[in-house]
């Protein structure tokens, strides 16, 4: 999984043309160890599908853009566009995400 260290890396991995999936996190965030848990073995179930990480604090601008209000936060982008997101309320177990990327 890509982990984004510029915006310019970030404008660019959404505008593939397949669906990307963004994991907005922190490096503070209970939700989001207990997230990096399972995350390995949902990404290997969904290889179809490009894979990064972004710091929400490191990148606040892209995270307001985004509606990114809690984290983790799962988005997932086609052609640069937001087309599903999974709001932090709902990315706590397996189950859940994989059920939020097998409907898209």
């Amino acid at each position: 999984m890509k982990t984004i260290g510029t915006e310019q890396e970030y404008r660019e991995q959404i505008k593939q043309e397949g669906l990307t999936v963004g994991i907005f996190t922190t490096t503070w965030c209970p939700d989001c160890k207990r997230l990096d848990m399972f995350i390995d073995e949902i990404t290997q179930e969904h290889q179809d599908k490009q894979w990064f990480t972004i710091d929400r604090d490191e990148f606040p601008e892209i995270s307001e853009e985004q509606t990114v209000m809690g984290i983790p936060s799962l988005l997932v982008f086609k052609n640069g566009e937001k087309v599903a997101h999974l709001h932090s309320a709902n990315a706590k177990t397996p189950e859940a995400v994989n059920e939020f990327l097998n409907e898209l």
